[in-house]
Formats: C-alpha cells, sequence, structure tokens
C-alpha cells in the first residue's frame, strides 16, 4: 500500500523540496518522512528528491491511501479517484482548528467528511470538535460510523539548540499570521505596556501576504519591532527560538499550538489566554495564563524581568522539570507511531 499526501497549498522549489516553514508544509515533510516513498498530489508529474508529485488523477487508487489534509475536499477526492477503483482510500487529516468553518455550508461538509472518512486529528481537543461537529451536522445512520483517531503532533527534540540569552529582552509574536484569531492587535498593545517597565524587542515572522500587509507596516514602525519573512532554514528557525526570552500568546483558539510548544521548549517563557485550549497543552498549575490584558501585561513583564525566576516556576508546576515534562508529551515520534498505526487499522 503506497501513501498519497494531498495539501494544495503544497509548494515545491526547484530543487524539488517542499518549501516553506508554515505548519501545513511542516506536516508535508513530516509525512514524507514517516511514509517513505510517499507521493505528494499536485501539479506534475514531477520528480523529486525523494519522492514524487503526481496529479489526484494518475494514481493507482486500487494500491493507494489519499492522506487529505484538505477535509471538506475529501468527496472530491473520493469521485476522481472512484474513476478507476470501486473503493477509493482516503483519509482525512484535521490538523488546524474547527472554529475557523463558521458558515453552515463548511460546517456541514466538514461534519460529513469526516463521519465518511476515517479521519486523524492533531489533538484530543480537536477530535472532540470533530465528534461534536459530526454529531451536529450528520444523520446517525453515518454518524454512528465514524471512526476517529488522534495524537499530539509533538515537534522534533533534536531539532531544540542550547539557550542564549539576550543583551535586550526578545518577545516572540508566536504567530506567522495576523489573522483576526490571533489578535495581533492585543499583543502589541501589551507589550508597548510592558515597554515603559523594561526595554524589551519584538521579533514576528510572518508569511509573505501578511508581511507585506498595511497592518504589518504599521507596526513596524516602532523602533522596537522587527517583522521579517520566515527563516530559510528549520536550523535559522531554532536559532531565533533558542534566543527568545519569552512570548505572548493572544490567540482566541487554537487546534493544538505547535509553535508555542516549539518555544516553550526552546526556554522562552510563555504568557497564554487563559482558554481551553492553552490549559490542553499547559500543566494543570501552569503559572502564567491570564484573563484579562492587564494581568497579560503583569505576567509578561515578570517573564521579561527574571526570565531564570519564572522557569523555575515553571519547573514547580511541572512537579520536577518542565522540559522534561514537555519533552514526555510533545514528542514527533508518538505522531509518527500513532499515524502509521492508524492508517494499517484502517486500512490494512
Amino acid at each position: 500500500m503506497r501513501i498519497a499526501v494531498r495539501y494544495r497549498d503544497v509548494l515545491i522549489d526547484p530543487d524539488g523540496h517542499v518549501a516553506g516553514h508554515d505548519a501545513g508544509a511542516t506536516l508535508v515533510r513530516r509525512l514524507l518522512r514517516v511514509f517513505p516513498g510517499a507521493i505528494v498530489v499536485g501539479d506534475g508529474p514531477r520528480r523529486c528528491d525523494g519522492f514524487d508529485v503526481l496529479p489526484l488523477e494518475f494514481l493507482d487508487a486500487r494500491e493507494t491511501v489519499v492522506i487529505n489534509m484538505d477535509v471538506v475536499d475529501s468527496m472530491s477526492v473520493w469521485r476522481t479517484l472512484r474513476q478507476s477503483c470501486d473503493e477509493p482510500k482516503v483519509m482525512n487529516f484535521v490538523w488546524w482548528t474547527t472554529s475557523q468553518f463558521t458558515h453552515p455550508v463548511d460546517r456541514a461538509a466538514l461534519g460529513l467528511s469526516c463521519a465518511l472518512f476515517p479521519t486523524f486529528a492533531n489533538s484530543q481537543r480537536t477530535a472532540t470538535e470533530i465528534q461534536e461537529i459530526v454529531g451536529q451536522q450528520v444523520v446517525q445512520p453515518l454518524a454512528e460510523q465514524t471512526r476517529i483517531g488522534w495524537v499530539n503532533l509533538g515537534i522534533r527534540l533534536e531539532h531544540v539548540h542550547p539557550r542564549q540569552e539576550p543583551a535586550v529582552p526578545v518577545v516572540l509574536y508566536p504567530a506567522i499570521y495576523l489573522s483576526e484569531r490571533k489578535a495581533p492587535q492585543v499583543f502589541f498593545d501589551v507589550v508597548e505596556r510592558v515597554r515603559k517597565h523594561v526595554p524589551v524587542r519584538v521579533e514576528a515572522r510572518l508569511v509573505e501576504s501578511h508581511l507585506v500587509s498595511e497592518q504589518a507596516m504599521r507596526l513596524s514602525r516602532h523602533e522596537w519591532v522587527w517583522m521579517g519573512p520566515l527563516t530559510a532554514s528549520r536550523d535559522d528557525y531554532w536559532e531565533a527560538l533558542s534566543r527568545t526570552t519569552a512570548f505572548l500568546a493572544t490567540a482566541t483558539d487554537e487546534s493544538y499550538g505547535l509553535e508555542y510548544i516549539e518555544a516553550l521548549v526552546a526556554g522562552a517563557v510563555g504568557v497564554f489566554p487563559d482558554r481551553p485550549w492553552a490549559r490542553a497543552i499547559l500543566p494543570a498549575d501552569y503559572p502564567f495564563l491570564y484573563s484579562t490584558t492587564a494581568q497579560a501585561e503583569e505576567l509578561l513583564l515578570r517573564a521579561v524581568s527574571d526570565p531564570a525566576g519564572c522557569r523555575r516556576q515553571l519547573d514547580d508546576a511541572a512537579g520536577g522539570d518542565f522540559q522534561d515534562w514537555l519533552r514526555a508529551r510533545h514528542d514527533d515520534d508518538a505522531f509518527d507511531r500513532s499515524v502509521v498505526e492508524h492508517v494499517r487499522r484502517w486500512f490494512g
């Protein structure tokens, strides 16, 4: 059985590599690593570095499982494959927050897709949301057949660099988008107030479409804000994280929070909104959760003023070593094992 990965926004560079460092591109690369010899669905055909790119119509549907990262399109994928195979093999991969689907048609399409096709989710929280959407949107006979698996995405722990404490505290904007759900204005308002007490530098690495936006241009006028493109390599990315003092999360919702976990493992002190998505990835007694912007300001001020003391608090909250706690729960080895197991369970 061969694996094909479908992600409509995938970009292949001239050297035949999956380009980009957003979550989607990172997960495509991870699936290619987990399933050696896998195919990337795209314009082609094309031979790349360690994988082939093929249009959906060129796949041998009898011998291929399509892992579809664009879940609402799964019925269209199935119909295309059905032209050459009686029983196409399609598996959903939900790696984003379901809250982005607000329109009734989108939510109904998501629910129906997850009822019809085996669905693998990036966290228990996402899996629970999917089950709820299926129950709300899909007739009972189909809903009863739903197959959902999940595991925390985790991170590549071997990528972590040794800490480098900066002379001026660095506060990371922990997202690559300035979208409304990320609440960037809240982030910059809080950091600006903290700067009245402690000099800090903000670093924000954005996808190109958001980097050239009017909002980014306006925010980058602050002399204490550096905005730039995504790092050229994963090594550069982890190098930058190793000298990050703290970050302030302001998103209203997340499905997992990969970038936050990476920053925490790199030693940055994370200040989070007191929301279910944040509590799902943190120790029960995590000390840096806020309910108001005033609390966010107070906690971020502590994080940049005394990061070493804050890290000791994190150790106490984890009942020992916070880094060990993170590594035990967010190692991508668990993802690798689980996704392979679920493919075998569902497709043989």
